[in-house]
């Protein structure tokens, strides 16, 4: 596993260390502006409250990070986290299932699922996009087909889950609900051990430098190409159950626009599109940046929610440019100029 050399590790690590401590004051930059804007976004209670809605997203950013790593993408991860929750509900409700059976069969259902895609794209060679667009429509499908198997109307959704179920997301500290932001945290712990600490982690940066010497190196790139999506479909799978769980109610259609929050969280956390470079502490950055814009945005300067996207698809696009722009030879020979020049005057 040579195909990364001492040099190009130590240039990577510093680059990712700098672009986190970036993030880093991004984010008390926005405690400051919407702090200074409202003294409720301060409110620890309400804080919680907005980022238990947003942090489904980050829970699967984490583990679409694996995916994007390796120089793939994900964009079916939304219709799984909707097929995962009505899945639940049906099996409970419907076919009288206890729940913690039903909450099982889901998650082999997404295994399946992401086993299915990983398989097209790494043993077939269709290319992600494609594949996971394909995917991204099947799902959605089966989603809304099993909702048809129920009594309840697919648009009001199934309630009434138990207790226990519910006590996943819904135990309380004081006044605040952890429960979200806790399995959030769990999962980064994890999955960060699991990507900078192992052998499995190494295998997936290696792919992704360079899926040939990886190879060379004999790792099998397709199984690891393929494991990644499978753990992206168990991602979406936690994240829809979390959102059943905390919202109490089973949708098909659960999940269907969290694919641009995705993306930008995995992107905006320092992930190139193209392979070879992320990490999940930034992936946990960015979700604390995209979560802080949708819950201070519409309570300091009364911004309709529905228009977040907006802002939300702007700092996609500006960090995509941004990238861009520094991996383009000009830049990278003005800056090699600069260094020059400083080297030369000291």
């Amino acid at each position: 596993m040579s195909g990364i050399s001492s040099n190009e590790k130590k240039s990577k690590h510093k680059g990712m260390l700098n672009w986190n401590l970036f993030l880093i004051v991004v984010i008390l930059f926005e405690f400051l502006i919407f702090g200074a804007a409202n003294q409720k976004f301060l409110n620890i209670s309400s804080m919680f409250r907005s980022m238990n809605d947003f942090v489904p997203i980050g829970i699967i950013g984490i583990f679409v990070t694996l995916v994007m790593i390796t120089g793939g993408i994900d964009i079916q991860a939304g219709s799984i986290v909707g097929l995962t929750s009505i899945i639940i509900g049906v099996a409970w409700q419907d076919w009288g299932m206890n729940i913690w059976a039903a909450v099982v069969l889901a998650i082999v259902i997404a295994i399946l699922c992401g086993t299915l895609t990983g398989f097209f794209i790494a043993y077939c060679g269709v290319q992600a996009m494609v594949a996971t667009l394909g995917g991204s429509f099947l799902y959605a499908g089966l989603a809304l087909m099993v909702s048809t198997l129920s009594d309840t109307p697919s648009y009001m959704g199934i309630t009434n889950f138990p207790d226990a179920f519910r006590n996943i997301t819904k135990f309380k500290i004081g006044t605040i609900s952890p429960g979200p932001v806790l399995v959030f945290v769990i999962i980064a712990v994890i999955m960060g051990i699991v990507l900078h600490k192992t052998k499995y982690g190494r295998k997936i940066f290696l792919v992704g430098v360079n899926q040939n010497a990886g190879e060379f190196s004999g790792i099998n790139t397709k199984r690891v190409i393929l494991s990644t999506y499978v753990l992206s479909a168990v991602g979406a799978a936690i994240a829809g159950i979390v959102l059943t769980s905390y919202y109490n109610v089973a949708k098909s259609d659960l999940g269907s626009t969290f694919t641009m929050n995705i993306i930008t969280i995995v992107v905006l956390g320092g992930t190139l599109s193209t392979g070879g470079k992320g990490n999940v502490f930034g992936t946990v950055l960015a979700t604390i940046i995209i979560g802080l814009i949708k819950f201070g945005l519409p309570l300091c300067f009364g911004i309709n929610s529905q228009y977040l996207d907006a802002p939300i698809g702007i700092l996609l696009v500006v960090v995509l440019l941004g990238r861009a722009l520094m991996v383009h030879p000009a830049f990278i020979n003005y800056r090699a100029k600069l260094k020059n020049k400083r080297q030369k005057a000291a």
